[in-house]
This record gives C-alpha cells, structure tokens and sequence, in this order.
C-alpha cells in the first residue's frame, strides 16, 4: 500500500473516530436519557445530505489536572452549515458525551468561527445546547470562551436570526447566549436553564428545589417567559426551528420569503360579523380571529403559555410573512400587563428588526391597576411597547375590534405612533375609558347630591347612554382622521391583505443615532 493510501486510511479512520464523539458507551446513555446525539440532532434539522462540517479535528489545550491524557476531536461541540428548505444556516451542536459538552476555549472558538461566517455570509445561526457548563479545568479560558460567545451574540442580534435550542443542561453563565438569541426553544423534562443550581439555592435561601422546578422548560415557558416554545420531544423542537425559519428572512437586508398561497385574498369570513358579543364586558377568543383572517388559518404562536393575555404569532397574508400582535379578550380581558408589555415589545422590535409587517388587533380595556403592577414598574415595561411600536419603520397595520382605551389605545399601534393603516370595526369603542368609569369621573359632583338611589341610578344610566353615544363606535376617531376606514369585519382579511400590498414600497427610517436607549 502507498504511502498516499496510508494517508487517506488514516483520515477516513479519524473522521470515523470524530464521529463517535465520546464512544459507544457514552453514546448509549445519551440515548438512555431519551437525548439525541449532536450528529443526530444536525442531521434531524438539515436537508439530507447539505451539512459540511468545520473543525472536525480541533482539540483542547489545556495541559492541567490530567487533561493532556484527555484529547477527543472535535472537543464538545460540532459546527458547521447547511440548507433548511433550501436556505443557508449555520449551526453548532454542543456534544455532551464529550467531557459533558462543557465549554473550553478551543469549544468556544469553533462557536465563535460559525458566528463569525454567518455574520459574514448573511444567514440565520442556530445552537443547539446540551452542555454541563464551564470546563472547570481550564479556569478564567473558559469564562473568556463564553465572553467571546456573548459578544457575538450581541454583534448579530438584529443582523441575522439566532435560534436557540435547549436540550439538555444548560447553567452558569451558559445561559447568557440563549438568551441573547431571538428565540429560545426547550424540552421538557431534560432540560434547564439557571444561574446558580439548587444546592447553591439550598445553601443561599434554604429553599429546597429540584432542577425541573428551578429552571425546566414548563417554568421557562410559563413563569419567567425566558424560553418561547416548551416542546416534548427533540423531534418535536428541531420541527418547530425549521418551521419558525421559514417566516424569517436570512438577514436584516432582506425579506422572508414569499409562501405559495392557495387562500383566497377575496375570501369573506361571515363569522367575523357575529363574533363580537352584544354584552361588551362579554368575551370571545381572538384565536377565531386570527385563525380567520390568515393564509389557511395557519399560524406559529410565540410565547403562548406566557403572560395570554396577548397573543404574538408569525403567519402569512397571501403568502407574505407577517408578524400578529393581538390582545386576547378571553384571558384577563385583553388587559395589558407587565409580563404582557414585555413580550409584545419583544416581537415588535424581533418583526421590525428583519423586516416583517407587523399586524395588530386591538381589543384592550387598559392597562392593568393595582400596586403589584405599579410597585413591579407596569409604567416602564409599558414604555417598552410604547417604544417598540413608535421606532419601528416596518409597515404597520392596525385594526380594532372592540375597546381601545386610554393610554393602551395609544400603545397598540395608533395611528399616532405611526401607524399607517388604521381600520375599526363598526362596534369599535375608542376613548379613554368605559362609560361608567367616566361617568364616575365627569358627574362626581352630580352623583354625590343624590340622596334617592333610583334616582342616581336614573341619571347614571342616562349619562351612561350618552358617553356611549359619543364613544362606543369608530366614527369619532374617524372624524379626525385616526381611523382610515370603518370595514365590514367579514372583509378583514381582504383589507389587511390590500393594505400591506400598497406599504410593500414604504420607506421610512428613524434619525441617526449611536443607538436609542429603550426603557429597561
């Protein structure tokens, strides 16, 4: 045999050898844990056959507490890029049955590499975490391995779209890329997210938790809003990242791609001019709406199981990616919260950043009262949405259902915070309150001189039918131009449909600046 061939042997026997990670032995409790591989992972997410592979060789250089007997390729991690449906994406693995996935500073610079190439070459970066944390034996070159991940995180945020998702371990301060990402996607179950695990937690604050009850997918998804999507099974989550891609563009430079519709744009939905109930106080669920009005009735829900009184969702008029902001009636009456304040302004400015028309439909009685909202900053988290709406350049198209009021009217994509097509619905109320908290307000003196109780209640109802006269349709917002149109609700779809075709050219951009400084 020529030493050629020896050669080329020798390359075919270590790729193989790459391949098996940390060996059979760990591979099966992977797979005992209900986990899959990282090759397996990137071969469930990828179209067949499109992954090429980066630094396939690389090793560690730490040569302290043994680790110089202790070289495995590829380190921890597998990187590279390939196609979802055709579409470039770059993408790493973090490789737990190698030293546990635990990030050393040769790991982090094959992350850093993919960051780095996706960045230069416009396309969405995908992570794929399930790591024990930080190589303790590397030290402070392991915490700069992260820090030089974060950076890039941080660099690339609003340039390209970051998915991440978490499928096993992931603590310390490796939960900092996830959450730098724009979407985070967990499993139940065998997956966490926390800073400091629960026997610090025991030892600092006496509180006894398990891993699950600390930082698993259901608390994420649920609790702290810190993941968007809780998932069951691997399979299940690498499904969800390749569709939440197809309504993204590659970067902030371009468009998402236009869908084939087989929907007609025409299409009247009847049900929309019964939906509304006669009692306002009444409610009606928002999904019929939106499930109504778009391509097929098909939408991908972002953050559903968190703060529902709002809904934030991708789906696509006439084949166009759009992004859907709609308060939800049947949770806590479509109030605006803290929680909800946040996750809305977190999908405007997702949708502004890579050019995706923002829809919203209104049905908001305010924003919610109390000292657990005022004490927790209800005023700077609504500020949040207030600025998110107000800077984004993006087409804007806003139709209100039923109640708009007070400050929350103005926050949910006025026409004065720039947005630039307005419709109502006919039974559309937009004023700054309901009519017995006005009347409250206006007639106070009034309703204090009652001494007949028939009688304040008289007068009240009379005052009431007269605020309502005034307010509880469109026509007086109309009247100055705030609302461009009064539309049948049937014909929903049709108007929002038209209305995005003709901002398809809009040009608009905020002035020059470093950056703007958002209300944290």
């Amino acid at each position: 045999m020529s030493e050629i061939q020896n050669k080329i042997n020798k390359l075919i026997e270590n790729r193989e050898i790459a391949r098996m990670g940390g060996g059979e032995k760990a591979i099966e409790k992977q797979h005992e844990k209900g986990k899959f591989t990282a090759r397996e992972r990137i071969q469930m997410l990828l179209d067949e056959g499109s992954f090429e592979e980066f630094d396939m060789f690389v090793t560690h250089r730490c040569y302290d507490f043994g680790m110089e007997k202790k070289h495995t390729f590829g380190d921890g991690v597998v990187t590279g890029y390939g196609t979802i449906e055709g579409r470039l994406v770059y993408v790493f693995a973090q490789d737990f049955t190698v030293t546990a996935g635990s990030l050393s500073l040769a790991l982090a610079d094959k992350i850093c590499k993919v960051m780095d190439m996706a960045m230069r070459n416009g396309a969405p970066c995908i992570g794929l975490n399930d790591s024990g944390g930080a190589r303790i034996q590397e030290g402070v070159n392991a915490l700069a391995g992260y820090a030089n991940i974060f950076q890039r995180n941080v660099m690339a945020s609003g340039v390209i779209p970051q998915i991440s998702a978490i499928f096993g371990p992931c603590a310390g301060g490796a939960v900092y890329s996830p959450a730098l990402t724009d979407f985070i996607i967990m499993k139940k179950n065998t997956s966490n997210m926390f800073l400091t695990g629960p026997k610090v937690v025991k030892t600092v604050t006496g509180e006894d938790v398990t891993q699950e009850q600390l930082g698993g997918a259901t608390v994420h998804a649920t609790k702290s809003g810190v993941a968007q999507f809780a998932v069951d099974t691997e399979e299940e989550g690498i499904a969800l990242i390749r569709k939440l891609i197809s309504y993204m563009p590659q970067n902030n430079m371009e468009d998402a791609p236009l869908a084939v519709c087989t929907d007609s744009i025409a299409r009247l939905e009847d049900s929309l001019n019964e939906i509304i109930p006669e009692n306002p106080n009444q409610a009606y669920d928002m999904y019929d709406v939106i499930k109504a009005i778009v391509d097929n009735g098909d939408y991908l829900e972002s953050a559903a199981a968190y703060a529902k009184n709002i809904i934030t969702c991708f789906a696509r008029f006439n084949g166009q990616s759009v992004g859907i902001i709609a308060n939800q009636p049947k949770f806590m009456a479509g109030v605006l919260d803290i929680n909800a304040s946040r996750k809305a302004a977190r999908f405007v400015r997702f949708c502004d950043a890579f050019n995706i028309p923002i829809v919203t439909l209104v049905d908001v009685p305010g924003f919610l009262p109390g000292t657990t909202q005022e004490y927790g900053g209800v005023i700077t988290h609504g500020a949040k949405l207030l600025f998110a709406y107000c800077e984004a350049t993006v087409p804007k198209v806003t139709v209100t259902l039923r109640k708009a009021y007070g400050g929350a009217y103005i926050v949910m994509s006025s026409k004065h915070i720039r947005g630039d097509i307005n419709y109502a619905w006919p039974m559309a109320e937009i004023a700054v309150m309901g009519a017995s908290g006005a009347v409250e307000v206006l007639y106070a003196k009034q309703l204090a001189a009652f001494t007949d109780p028939a009688e304040k209640a008289k007068f009240v109802a009379e005052k009431e039918q007269e605020y309502k006269d005034l307010f509880s349709n469109p026509y007086n917002a109309a009247r100055y131009g705030y609302i461009d149109d009064v539309i049948e609700p049937r014909n929903t779809r049709f108007r929002i449909i038209r209305a995005l075709q003709s901002l398809a050219t809009k040009r608009l951009q905020n002035p020059a600046k470093k950056h703007s400084n958002i209300p944290l």
